[in-house]
């Protein structure tokens, strides 16, 4: 990471943007055994400015010693934190509202991607917390839509605005995630009062399988910028992010709707695989990658920056927690 030496003042504390943009400003704390909770309190209102300002903030060398303290920094910040419901992928619930990141091979890259952004509602900040940085790779990538939206083609995002994203999920235990984990209940009648309430087609297929289709938006609305950024899940939730003879498989097995997971146009015609693949080069392009030090704090803005996971090696324990959940205007 190249950082400049203008120092954004702090009581007690470095803080350097990164150079060339206010992207991701790096707050240091001088002397050990500073705690972040209190020490985010007193700085409250300028931190959320910079918020806005940087879309990132990471905060290091702090003392953040244990996914509690991790809890009661990221309230410091934002009181009510989110549950995790409508998953995309497992968690597991370690304290309060706090969660282990994606659960997923640590050979597989996760692609960049806005924190639900597939639907009607989504938390507006991101916590991230470095319990167990791991030996080698796993950092946490981040890229900043301000750079990103200006760089996709005119033609593509008129085509996505004027139509929207739909997906088409199916839940169960031989594809993706059981309906039960992914709406954390067991009642049927509660998921469908959910989709109903989303705007979300439901269907019940087979051995206790569900299906879902839904359109969402492809752009949102920053709510304090006014900031028009990209905003969806296409190119993560696309067949094309699996290989070729899987989705073959797949495919032969359960047919083109009975996909785990797939993105097409809102009014129902396929994506191209060239204009998902220009999403995640542009995301890749453009991206910064800060490896974890034990204790670190990350802040995202869900809006203004997308996140990854890189490949990793060795023990790896990232937590998350969610905050300032924001709902479609359509669904409010």
């Amino acid at each position: 990471m190249s950082e400049t030496t203008t120092e954004v003042g702090y009581g007690g504390c470095d803080a350097l943007p990164l150079d060339g943009e206010p992207f991701l400003l790096c707050v240091s704390a001088r002397e050990p055994g500073v705690r972040l909770g209190p020490w985010i309190t007193e700085h409250r209102d300028r931190l959320l400015a910079d918020l806005d300002r940087y879309g990132v903030l990471l905060f290091r060398g702090f003392d953040v010693p244990d996914p509690d303290a991790f809890g009661a920094s990221a309230r410091a910040l934002s009181p009510d934190l989110l549950g995790y419901l409508e998953r995309a992928a497992p968690r597991s619930e370690v304290a309060d509202k706090v969660f282990t990141s994606t659960e997923l091979s640590r050979e597989q890259w996760i692609p960049f991607h806005h924190e639900m952004s597939y639907a009607h509602n989504w938390p507006s900040r991101l916590y991230f917390y470095g319990d167990r940085p791991s030996a080698q790779g796993g950092a946490t990538p981040v890229a900043s839509e301000r750079r990103i939206f200006p760089l996709i083609p005119g033609e593509v995002r008129a085509r996505f605005e004027r139509h929207g994203v739909r997906y088409v999920r199916n839940y169960g235990a031989d594809l993706d995630l059981p309906w039960q984990e992914v709406f954390q209940t067991t009642d049927r009648s509660v998921v469908e009062a959910y989709c109903r309430q989303s705007g979300t087609r439901f269907e019940w297929t087979g051995n206790d399988g569900l299906r879902t289709t839904s359109v969402r938006q492809a752009v949102a609305t920053h709510p304090r910028t006014g900031e028009t950024v990209w905003f969806n899940h296409a190119h993560v939730f696309h067949t094309s992010t699996l290989p070729a003879e899987v989705v073959g498989v797949l495919v032969g097995e359960y047919g083109l709707e009975g996909l785990p997971r797939n993105a097409y146009y809102g009014d129902g015609e396929e994506i191209e695989d060239e204009v998902v693949d220009l999403i995640r080069t542009l995301y890749q392009d453009v991206s910064v990658s800060v490896p974890w030090q034990q204790g670190d704090v990350m802040v995202v803005d869900n809006f203004l920056a997308v996140h990854a996971r890189e490949p990793f090696q060795g023990d790896r324990r990232i937590l998350v927690a969610m905050s300032d959940l924001y709902v479609h205007p359509d669904h409010r």
